[in-house]
Formats: structure tokens, C-alpha cells, sequence
């Protein structure tokens, strides 16, 4: 029996339909992802499966004896406990079987009834061996951690921690009840990268169920084996995310053929009626005629049509230099404490690349792009911005949005030149129709704040995009309209995000913070190259050439007493040494013929992947021939 089925639901709020005669199943240990444009009813379903809400019409029903474990979108429980005591909760049975068997070890020692506390402290241990209770403390731990609690974290009171984790001390503790199904409502929202990597890969291992609502293209990638898709209609997939796009696309290519073939053919039977009704083939006019209405009836095909999507375009008109940044000896942070975030390495961004800056929350990433717009001023070193720049600058959190102004207003302080129906229109091109162009901004919703934010980007005729985390709150229809957008804008692109599908398409360049060495990591490709280079060894061989370095002795590092050499010895250091600069000119000229291929090659995933683990595999040859060169007087 599956875990949910429901027949034919229904749901309506007003007199606006929401869905309609919706039948679905639910498998033991299926993973399915429910996706669909924001308003369509996605959390609505999932809340009358749960039984939380009802539905209209229709019928639901759940196996017995079924356990669900819940993770709404907008998580808004209070407890008193701290995260680890809330998860240990969880374990009450298993840490009540721990004090029998205490308890029982003292009666034990004690000599009290030892032949008949033998059998059943046996009894008992074995039954709590075999459901973990040896391991059940460990496990909280390793699930707190994995969704990004530090250990002090794990023990602060509910009170203290924010709205994010809140949630994903929740999400650890539905995790930890193993239920049968999980019913997840966007659990990627405060998570990042390495917590929604750490959740990929429990839910991979998950024995139980999994329905999924998420707006993460690649969290869907790799959870999912189905893929429901509620719009319009309530239409079924097999396979991941990227599977669903592909059948999707070819379901409307082949609808759009069929309505294509019937409208060719009631055209033909309207022209022959239309000709033949008043003639001498009157009769089989009158019978081709009953027979198209019966088909127009029962059988006429609607017009499959495409989700409305945003109509702009980013590219700009204005050339930028060939150097577009660069950075020396970066420092960044606050000055009122001192506190450095990060140190960057001297980079070179060029034309053309688009750099994606990755790393855990809080690390210094916005703080980054603030002090490259020269909002906040480094610790010390510099940024040097090429020529002929025109910077547009997405901000994660929309501070640029004046609350109180409308729609209008904003696109008008944007562009001047504008008129009140060239800004309705406008506005028309980013889905905002009707009285929503009166809306004032505190009134819209993450999504809709994104996409006025877009609109007035689009303005700016920018040449370098700062984009601060651009997805966040937008549907899966926008992510993939400005995806498109950005591999097709051709200026220079500096990106945060935790949008590891965005960045896999568009990326030239990886620039990861390592938050415990507070620098920047560079890889040069997409995200599919950086975790494949990881994979084989890239990351375990910078680390390993990071940490030979450091491991060198000051003897090593500083330069030698100064000591009279032989005239063959200095010969064959200055013959050795012209070989080495031979092999740097030639290593140099090699890694800057892949970055100018990289650029070329944006639209290809797979070369940029493969590219970049040569880049880098060539860079860590150049950085050992350069030591080499430099420890030779």
C-alpha cells in the first residue's frame, strides 16, 4: 500500500480555483520533488496530504500507523530547550532504557536478584544496542553539525537563535525520527552549500520517503527520482530536474503538434462544409458538420501554452577594458573593530568571466562585494577597477528598494526619460500588470521584490554585474529566465550565490573563503569541474602544497648566509635558473591561452569543467617551478 494516495483533490480560496481533480501516490521510499510558480499551491497540497488543511472535494488516504515528519516553509514553533536537548527528545524511549540498564548495573554490583537481572539486563541491552542507543548522542551531534551548528550553537537556548535556525534545528530533529515520510516545504532556505550538500547526502541514504518542495534546481538533481509539477494542471515526470525539463519540453513540442494537426483539420472540414452545405454534396456536408461539433464537443484540443516568463535583456552597450579588476594585498572587514574576514589573493578578473564567490554564511562574501563598490573601505590593500566600467549592483536583501515608493516610482527614479505607459509597460515585461504597478514595495513578496530589483538592473546598461545571491525567493521559471539572461550577457559578472545550478552553467571561475584560513580558495572552470577536481585530488594537493610551504623551516624560507661559490657552481645555478624562467613563460603563456579559451567556451559546461582542472593543474606546476626559481640565488 503506498504511504498517500488521494483522489481527485480540490481546492479553491474565493472564488479563485487553486487546483483541480488532483490524483496521486505516494510509494514506500519514493523521493519525489513538487515544483511549480509560486502561488500555485504547492504548500496548500502538501498541508491537505498532512491533514492539516482540508480539501474542497476529493479524498485522502495515509497507510496506518504511518509517521510523517514535517518541515513547513514558514517555521514558526517556539520550544524551550536548547537544539540538542529539543533533538534529544527524540530518544526518550532509548534514554529511558538507558536508565533501566543503569539502574540495573547498580543492583547488579549490589548482588540484588543477579540470576534474574542477568536475563532480562541481556533482554534489554540487546534491544537497546539494536535500535542505537549507543550511538543515538553521536548521531545528534552529526546531524546538528551537518546542517551548520557549531558546538556552542548546539546547546544555546530556543531564544537566542534566529528564524533560520530555528528552522534548521527543527529540520534536525524530523531528520532524526526517521519517519517513514518526509515532507519537506523549501528546507534549502537557510542552508548553505555545505549543509545542503550534507543534506543531499542523507537523503540519498534515506530509507523512508521524501516529498520535496524546492526551488533548488540542483538540490532536485540529486534527491529526486520524480518530479510533480502543479500549475495549471497537475502533470507527472520521471526522473530528476533536469530530466523533468527535457520530457516537459518535448510534452508541449508534441501537444503544440497536435493541436497544430487538429486545427489544420477542422479548418479543412470548416471549408469543405462551408462550400459543400448548400450543394450537391449537401448531405455529406451536414454529416462532416455533426461530427466536427461532436469532435469540437468532446475532443477539442487546447492550445498547449508556455509559463509567462520575464522579457528583458542584460547586455550592454558600452565595451570595458581587458582588465576589469584587480586586487592587492586585500584586506577586508570592518574598521571599527579590526576584524579581518578575508585576505584575498593578488587576482585578475578579465572581460568576459563570470566568477562565482562561494563560501559558508557570514563569512565575508557581501562584505567582499561592498568593498569592491567602495561601500565599505578595506583593512588595508587595494581595489583597482578597470576602465570604462558601468557596475550594476544586485543587493541580496534589496536595502536599494525605498519601501514606501510604488512599483512606478521605482522604475521612474531608475530612468527619467521614462513615460508613465513606457514604465507600465516596462513593468508588464517583469509580470507586474494591472494595479500591481501601484504596489508599494514593503508590500511584495521576496520573488516580487526580485524581479522589480531585476527590472531596474536591466536599466542600467551595466558592463559588470555584482550580483548578490540573484535567485533567492525567485520560481523556477524566473531562475531559469535570468540564467538564460546572464550566460548570455556579455560583460563581466561577480556572483554570490548559493545557486549551485546557476553557477555550474555561467561560472569561469571558482573563488571558495575558506573560513578557517580566511582567504580565498581560486579554481578556474564551473561548479561540476571544482567538485570533480576535489574528487580526484585537486583540493587534498593545494592543501598538501599550502601546507609544505608552511611546513618549511625558517632556515628553508629565508635565503642562505651569504658564501663564496665556484665559477662552475654559479654557471650551473644561472644555467638552471634560465630554465626555469624558460618553463614559467611557458607555463604562463599555457594557463593564460585556457583563460582566454574559457571565455570562449561559456556556453560548453563540460570543456569549461574539463579546462579548469588543466588550469589548475598547470597553476600548482607554475607555483613549484616558481619556488624552485626563487630559492636559487
Amino acid at each position: 500500500m503506498p504511504l498517500i494516495s488521494a483522489q481527485k483533490l480540490s481546492k479553491s480560496f474565493g472564488a479563485e480555483d487553486i487546483f483541480s481533480e488532483i490524483t496521486l501516490s505516494i510509494p514506500r521510499g519514493a523521493k519525489i520533488g513538487l515544483v511549480g510558480p509560486n502561488g500555485s499551491g504547492k504548500s496548500t497540497l502538501l498541508q491537505i496530504l498532512m491533514g492539516i488543511t482540508p480539501s474542497d472535494s476529493g479524498s485522502v488516504q495515509r497507510a496506518k500507523k504511518i509517521t510523517i515528519g514535517y518541515l513547513p516553509q514558514n517555521f514558526e514553533a517556539e520550544f524551550e530547550k536548547s537544539p540538542y536537548q529539543e533533538c534529544l527528545s527524540v530518544f526518550s524511549d532509548l534514554i529511558l532504557m538507558k536508565s533501566k540498564l543503569n539502574q540495573m548495573e547498580q543492583d547488579l554490583a549490589n548482588g540484588n536478584n543477579v540470576s534474574e537481572l542477568l536475563s532480562s539486563y541481556g533482554n534489554l541491552q540487546n534491544t537497546f544496542e539494536s535500535r542505537g542507543g549507543y550511538v543515538f548522542e553521536t548521531r545528534i551531534h552529526q546531524v546538528l553539525q551537518g546542517l551548520g551548528f557549531s558546538k556552542s550553537e548546539e546547546n544555546r537556548p530556543w531564544y537566542q537563535l534566529s528564524g533560520g535556525q530555528k528552522t534548521r534545528a527543527y529540520l534536525a530533529k524530523i531528520l532524526l525520527m526517521n519517519p517513514d515520510l518526509l515532507i519537506l516545504d523549501e528546507p534549502t532556505n537557510h542552508l548553505d552549500i555545505n549543509a545542503i550538500e550534507w543534506l543531499e547526502s542523507f537523503l540519498k541514504e534515506y530509507k523512508g520517503g521524501a516529498l520535496i518542495v524546492s526551488h533548488d534546481r540542483y538540490f532536485l538533481n540529486q534527491t529526486v527520482e520524480v518530479i510533480w509539477e502543479l500549475d495549471s494542471s497537475f502533470e507527472i515526470y520521471h526522473g530528476n530536474y533536469d530530466a523533468y525539463l527535457q520530457q516537459r519540453q518535448a510534452r508541449y513540442e508534441r501537444q503544440k503538434a497536435e493541436f497544430e494537426s487538429q486545427q489544420e483539420f477542422i479548418a479543412k472540414e470548416e471549408e469543405y462544409i462551408r462550400r459543400n452545405i448548400e450543394g450537391q454534396n449537401t448531405r455529406q456536408a451536414q454529416g462532416r458538420r455533426t461530427r466536427l461539433e461532436r469532435l469540437l464537443e468532446e475532443s477539442k484540443i487546447t492550445n498547449p501554452i508556455l509559463h509567462r516568463k520575464i522579457q528583458t535583456n542584460l547586455s550592454s552597450s558600452i565595451r570595458s577594458g581587458d582588465i576589469v579588476l584587480r586586487t592587492k594585498n586585500l584586506e577586508i572587514g570592518y574598521l571599527d573593530d579590526h576584524k579581518k574576514l578575508i585576505s584575498i589573493p593578488d587576482v585578475v578578473l578579465q572581460r568576459g568571466e563570470c566568477v562565482a564567490i562561494l563560501g559558508p554564511n557570514g563569512v565575508g562574501k557581501s562584505t567582499f562585494i561592498k568593498t569592491i563598490l567602495n561601500e565599505i573601505p578595506p583593512l588595508a590593500g587595494e581595489v583597482e577597477m578597470g576602465a570604462n566600467l558601468k557596475v550594476g549592483y544586485f543587493a541580496q536583501a534589496h536595502e536599494k528598494l525605498n519601501p514606501k515608493a510604488t512599483l512606478m516610482d521605482e522604475i521612474s527614479a531608475a530612468a527619467p526619460q521614462m513615460l508613465p505607459a513606457e514604465i507600465r509597460s516596462y513593468l508588464a515585461r517583469f509580470l507586474f500588470t494591472g494595479d500591481d504597478v501601484f504596489k508599494t514595495t514593503e508590500t511584495l513578496s521576496g520573488g516580487e521584490r526580485g524581479r522589480l530589483a531585476l527590472a531596474i538592473l536591466a536599466l542600467q546598461n551595466a558592463n559588470l554585474l555584482l550580483l548578490d545571491e540573484p535567485m533567492n525567493h525567485l520560481d523556477l521559471e524566473a531562475q531559469e529566465t535570468l540564467q538564460a539572461l546572464l550566460k548570455d550577457f556579455n560583460g563581466t559578472i561577480l556572483l554570490v550565490s548559493h545557486d549551485r545550478y546557476l553557477v555550474d552553467a555561467i561560472a569561469t571561475q571558482i573563488w571558495e573563503v575558506n573560513p578557517d584560513k580566511k582567504t580565498l580558495e581560486i579554481f578556474r572552470g564551473n561548479y561540476s569541474g571544482y567538485k570533480e577536481y576535489q574528487k580526484k585530488s585537486g583540493i587534498s594537493e593545494l592543501k598538501d602544497l599550502i601546507d609544505s610551504t608552511e611546513r618549511k623551516s625558517p632556515e628553508i624560507r629565508e635565503n642562505p648566509p651569504l658564501q663564496k661559490l665556484s665559477n662552475n657552481e654559479i654557471f650551473r645555478r644561472q644555467k638552471k635558473k634560465e630554465e626555469l624562467e624558460k618553463r614559467i613563460s611557458v607555463l604562463e603563456k599555457m594557463l593564460n591561452e585556457i583563460s582566454q579559451q574559457m571565455v570562449s567556451q561559456k556556453e560548453d559546461h563540460q570543456k569549461i569543467a574539463e579546462l579548469g582542472i588543466r588550469y589548475n593543474s598547470i597553476e600548482i606546476e607554475l607555483n613549484s617551478v616558481m619556488e624552485e626559481w626563487a630559492e636559487i640565488d
